[in-house]
């Protein structure tokens, strides 16, 4: 097996062969349908003027980096970083075909490690779905992570979404039920709710010293017929084939797993068919003080 096969089967991401084309594509597929439905890469934020160096952490095939150097020219580095090397190869094609080499640039590391990344480096540290791959007691060195790397009065962003789904399709509600108790399982919410993570991130910000903190909720809608919807099929489409194995590591999955997947993507593509997803997004402020605070340790569940 390659050495970039062993470091992908060894990561906690929920697929865990990362480089995936499968993967890859959906990755790019999802970063185009929360940025719409967002309404852009920063839509919270209405300052941006001193912002000139970005970090965006986990970034997969870099889509949403690449939107936002293309939305905000002024600023002048963007760094992405993930595990996988097929991905950063890919992340760093892309900008220089849209001819944003020179300000956006894509590095492998592993951020459960450490960020590679000098003191104060970034105006802005940017985190989207990391769900996929964090495990709650991750959370505070990660945190720690941040705030080292974040000039002081910059902004440290997190988007994550309720592992959950209001939808027409009963068949699709399972799927995400499968999801939501694999997460749960897999350590990834501190609670057995569905919002077990986005819940707690106010409070884990205010914890670790990050100040200013605020939130903004944001209900997408995907509704038959519509060009989002489509890309919300495509997504649901691979996720729930590519994620199988990663369920089977941590639940009992149904004997009828197979049927119930394959109504739900019948479901997707029927006249009538409604379906919402929730994301947070929670942003802060790094204090000018210098000094950071010690962190609180955070049990998983």
């Amino acid at each position: 097996m390659s050495t970039e096969l062993l470091k992908e089967h060894s990561s906690t991401y929920f697929v865990q062969d990362r480089s995936h084309q499968d993967e890859m594509d959906r990755i790019e597929i999802q970063d185009k349908m929360l940025t719409a439905g967002m309404g852009g890469v920063l839509p919270e934020l209405s300052d941006l003027g001193n912002l000139q160096r970005v970090l965006d952490v986990g970034c997969g095939t870099g889509g949403w980096l690449i939107e936002t150097a293309r939305s905000y020219p002024t600023i002048e580095k963007l760094v992405g970083m993930d595990i996988s090397e097929k991905m950063m190869a890919y992340a760093q094609a892309q900008a220089a075909k849209q001819d944003l080499g020179d300000r956006v640039q894509f590095q492998v590391a592993d951020a459960l490690r450490s960020l590679p990344f000098a003191d104060d480096s970034f105006d802005l540290v940017n985190q989207r779905l990391g769900v996929s791959w964090l495990r709650t007691r991750d959370l505070p060195k990660l945190l720690s992570e941040y705030q080292r790397v974040c000039h002081p009065g910059g902004i440290i962003r997190i988007t994550e979404n309720k592992v959950a789904i209001e939808s027409s399709s009963p068949s699709l509600v399972k799927l995400w039920d499968i999801l939501h108790e694999t997460a749960y399982n897999s350590g990834r919410l501190f609670t057995s709710s569905s919002d077990g993570l986005i819940s707690a991130l106010e409070r884990l910000l205010i914890q670790h010293g990050i100040q200013n903190v605020q939130t903004q909720v944001y209900t997408l809608v995907y509704r038959a017929g519509t060009v989002e919807c489509q890309y919300f099929y495509e997504d649901m489409l691979r996720m729930f084939r590519i994620s199988l194995p990663f369920f089977q590591q941590w639940i009992h999955v149904p004997s009828d797993y197979q049927e119930i997947y394959q109504q739900a993507l019948d479901d997707m593509q029927a006249t009538g068919f409604v379906a919402t997803v929730t994301l947070l997004t929670v942003w802060g402020i790094r204090p000018r003080d210098t000094a950071r605070p010690a962190l609180q340790q955070n049990e998983s569940h």
